[in-house]
């Protein structure tokens, strides 16, 4: 790895604050996570000079500042705990807190060859509709399972009646969100060419529609690997091992996985056979 000499900033995210370390000058700062400490974060960097800034995915706590930084131009990097660590596992970093990891974090960013476009701002609140439904399905999953395991007659007529309150709100929260989404000339095309490849239905097309909006951008094997469904190779010297998929996103993949289960059994005539 080559010695980087990019201006970067890094800042560890926890729910309360910002830990902030500049690389290579080691400067450091910790603010509050709110709408004031943004405020300040970004006079900071400015006054330092910083384009590019590295963030750590912190299970939504990082979407506000991300969104701010955004806004005012500067390049944000958002990385994966898993790779923040690895550099650090490279870099032989035993040590941790979040001044340390901050400055690990801007070290990481400094070193990237390019940093990804920032996603489609409008896709941000259709993804969070649509964890309510992954939510609500699974709820439903629950209370079927509930109702199968119930003898009494009250019990599973409440369960019965619970079920069918989850299937009316899950069939409307998807028709009001495949009407928001079509609201936009170009999701919508991008929708219909989606729910054009058989076996994808409108459930599955919005989840590619909203947590892949790489589609068409990069090539069959990148999108396997980001959907974690490319077999990755296992060999050495004279071993070969067998390959298996891993990593990627998990909520596109179990999308994926539930269509062409269904579409298997339905349409795959040796898979009926059996």
């Amino acid at each position: 790895m080559s010695m980087s000499t990019t201006q970067t900033a890094g800042i560890d995210i926890g729910k309360a604050y910002l830990d902030i370390a500049l690389y290579p000058s080691g400067a450091a700062l910790r603010l509050a996570n709110d709408s004031e400490g943004h405020g300040r974060l970004l006079h900071w960097l400015i006054e330092h000079d910083i384009a590019r800034v590295g963030l750590e995915a912190s299970g939504g706590y990082e979407r506000g500042v991300a969104e701010v930084l955004r806004d005012a131009g500067l390049e944000v990097a958002l990385l994966q705990p898993r790779q923040v660590r690895a550099f650090a596992v490279f870099r032989l970093r035993r040590a941790k807190n979040d001044r340390l990891d901050a400055q690990l974090i801007a070290h990481c960013t400094a070193e990237l060859d390019r940093v990804r476009s920032a996603p489609d701002p409008r896709l941000a609140p259709f993804a969070e509709h649509l964890r309510l439904i992954e939510q609500i399905e699974t709820d439903l999953t629950r209370s079927k399972t509930r109702n199968e395991a119930y003898r009494c007659p009250r019990l599973k007529r409440w369960l019965a009646q619970e079920t069918a309150r989850l299937e009316r709100r899950l069939k409307a929260e998807l028709v009001l969100l495949a009407k928001t989404v079509s609201a936009s000339a170009d999701l919508h095309h991008r929708l219909t060419l989606i729910e054009s490849v058989e076996g994808v239905g409108r459930r599955t097309a919005l989840s590619l529609l909203i947590l892949m909006p790489e589609l068409g951008h990069l090539t069959r094997a990148e999108i396997a690997s980001l959907a974690g469904l490319a077999p990755f190779d296992h060999e050495s010297g004279k071993q070969c091992g067998q390959r298996r998929i891993a990593g990627g996103r998990h909520r596109v993949r179990r999308s994926l996985y539930a269509a062409s289960l269904a579409a298997s059994f339905r349409w795959n005539a040796g898979l009926k056979a059996l």
